[in-house]
C-alpha cells in the first residue's frame, strides 16, 4: 500500500518567476538562455498574428542543423584534434541520445569545455577515474558524477592526467554511445564536423518545424505588472503556463461535461483572440539559436500590433545530465527542466523557469 500510495503522489515541481525588462542594465535574460545548454523543444505564441515576419520566418528555419553520430567512443570527445578543432573554437555541444538518465550512463559536453559523465555504481568503479555521488541517488548511492575540463587538460596533453582518462576511455573501460552533436562558430562550414566525423557514419538533421494558426482562442488575460494575478483584474504568471501546456497538447479549453480527456478550463478573467500563431521546433537547438530568436520576437512589437504580448517556451532534454551551466538534472517521475518569456509590448516581461523534483533549484 506504501509503493501504492507512492506512485499516486503528484511529483514535486519547483516554478520560479522574475519580472524584469529588456531594456535593464542587469536584466538576466541572455544569460539564463545562454546556460540552458541541451534543448529539445523551442515554441512560441503570437495572439492576433496570422502570418510571420520575413525575418522571423528566416530564423525559424535556420535553427540548425545538428548531427547523429551512432556508436561513438568516448574517447574521441577527449583527443587533442577535437578540442582544438570545436571546443577550443566556437561552442561545441553534444549529448548522448537514448540513454536514461536515472537508468543508463549518461553524457553531456558543455559549450565550456566541460565534459560531464553521468554513470553508474559498476561502470564508475571500473572507469577508475574520481567523481562525486549523484546529489539524487538516495542511501544507497548508485549513480556517479564525473567532470572533465576539456580547455584545462588542452593546455598540458602530456600530464599524467591526461594520460590516465585517455588510458581510461581506451583500454580499461572503452565506452561508446549514440551522439546528438552540434557546433556554433560562425564563419566556419557546417560541413566541418561532417567531415571530422566521417568514419563514424555521421548524419545531419535539421529540427522539424510545426506551425498553426488557432481561430477564435479563449486566453488569459495578463498585465505586465501582476505577475502574481489579481482577482477579476488579471490571471497568474502559473496559471498562464498551465493554459500554454494546453494549446500546444491540443487539449479542449472548455471542460464540457461530456469531455472524458480533458477538465481544464481558461483561467479567468479571459478575453477571445480572432486568431492565434503556433510554431513549434523540434530537435536539438542550441543556445545562441533561441537568443536570435529571442532577440526578433522582441522586435515584433516594434510597430504597433494587435497582440498585448507573445510568448516563447523552451524545453530541456528530460534526461540530459544537466539543466543550467552545471547544476545536476534528475529524472525521478518527470525529468523537467524549462523555461518560458512572457514578452510585453512595452519590453517588460516574465521568466518562468521549471524544474522537476531531482534538480537544482533555477539559478
Amino acid at each position: 500500500m506504501a509503493t501504492l500510495r507512492r506512485l499516486r503522489q503528484v511529483p514535486r515541481h519547483l516554478l520560479v518567476c522574475e519580472k524584469s525588462n529588456f531594456g535593464h542594465d542587469k536584466s538576466r535574460h541572455r544569460h539564463l538562455v545562454e546556460t540552458h545548454y541541451h534543448n529539445y523543444r523551442v515554441s512560441f505564441l503570437i495572439p492576433e498574428c496570422e502570418i510571420l515576419s520575413k525575418e522571423l520566418k528566416n530564423l525559424v528555419m535556420e535553427t540548425g542543423p545538428y548531427y547523429f553520430v551512432k556508436n561513438l567512443p568516448l574517447h574521441e570527445l577527449i583527443t587533442h584534434e577535437f578540442i582544438n578543432t570545436f571546443v577550443k573554437k566556437g561552442s561545441c555541444y553534444a549529448l548522448s541520445y537514448n540513454t536514461n538518465i536515472d537508468e543508463d550512463n549518461t553524457i553531456a559536453l558543455l559549450p565550456n569545455g566541460k565534459l560531464i559523465l553521468s554513470l553508474d555504481k559498476d561502470t564508475y568503479e571500473e572507469t577508475g577515474l574520481q567523481g562525486r555521488p549523484s546529489h539524487y541517488s538516495g542511501r544507497k548511492i548508485m549513480k556517479f558524477i564525473i567532470s572533465i575540463d576539456l580547455m584545462d587538460l588542452s593546455f598540458n596533453l602530456d600530464s599524467k592526467k591526461y594520460g590516465r582518462i585517455s588510458w581510461s576511455f581506451r583500454e580499461k573501460k572503452p565506452l561508446k554511445f549514440d551522439f546528438l552533436l552540434a557546433w556554433h562558430h560562425p564563419g566556419v562550414e557546417e560541413s566541418t564536423m561532417m567531415s571530422y566525423f566521417s568514419n563514424y557514419g555521421i548524419q545531419e538533421h535539421q529540427p522539424k518545424v510545426a506551425v498553426s494558426t488557432v481561430a477564435d482562442l479563449q486566453c488569459p488575460v495578463l498585465q505586465p505588472g501582476e505577475p502574481r494575478g489579481r482577482p477579476e483584474v488579471a490571471c497568474s504568471a502559473g496559471e498562464l503556463l498551465d493554459w500554454l501546456g494546453a494549446v500546444f497538447t491540443n487539449a479542449e479549453l472548455n471542460n464540457e461535461p461530456n469531455n472524458f480527456i480533458s477538465t481544464y478550463c481558461c483561467p479567468q478573467p479571459s478575453t477571445v483572440l480572432a486568431k492565434a500563431y503556433l510554431c513549434t521546433i523540434t530537435g536539438f537547438i542550441l543556445p545562441e539559436k533561441i537568443c536570435l530568436l529571442l532577440e526578433q520576437l522582441c522586435r515584433y512589437f516594434d510597430e504597433p500590433k494587435l497582440a498585448p504580448w507573445l510568448t516563447l517556451s523552451v524545453q530541456g532534454f528530460a534526461d540530459s545530465p544537466v539543466s543550467w551551466r552545471e547544476n545536476e538534472h534528475g529524472f525521478q517521475k518527470g525529468g523537467d527542466h524549462l523555461y518560458n518569456f512572457v514578452i510585453f509590448n512595452n519590453q517588460d516581461y516574465w521568466l518562468q523557469m521549471a524544474v522537476g523534483a531531482n534538480d537544482d533549484c533555477p539559478p
